[in-house]
């Protein structure tokens, strides 16, 4: 299992109907399975997400969000983890809102240092 604990992530790609952008910071933490996240920036004033960490290191989240607009924007995402060979961690999300239009996309996260 991957150890999330402490790790910060960006988005460096999204679909058009996600709210997330390179602005969006994640930061996560990681007791056991469970991940917990709170992140902001960009189109997001504050987000949080919690999932739990398979075997694999891939990641099955919830997440709520309140956008610039002043909407609550809720969802579900599977993150799939991908090492890369400096040692980062990219993360491949297929994501669908249950809020607003219900829609489905794809973003991709990663690692950026640690604070």
């Amino acid at each position: 299992m991957i150890d999330y604990h402490g790790r910060r992530f960006r988005p460096v790609s999204n679909t058009a109907n996600g709210e997330t952008s390179a602005e969006t910071i994640f930061h996560y933490q990681q007791n056991g399975r469970v991940l917990t996240c709170a992140y902001a920036g960009g189109r997001i004033v504050t987000g949080h997400l919690i999932g739990l960490v398979d075997d694999d290191g891939g990641i099955d989240m919830r997440y709520h969000q309140v956008n610039d607009k002043g909407e609550l924007m809720t969802g579900v995402c599977r993150s799939v983890p991908e090492l890369m060979p400096e040692g980062r961690i990219r993360l491949h999300e297929t994501w669908r809102w249950t809020s607003g239009d219900g829609s489905s996309g794809r973003s991709v996260l990663e690692e950026i240092d640690r604070s």
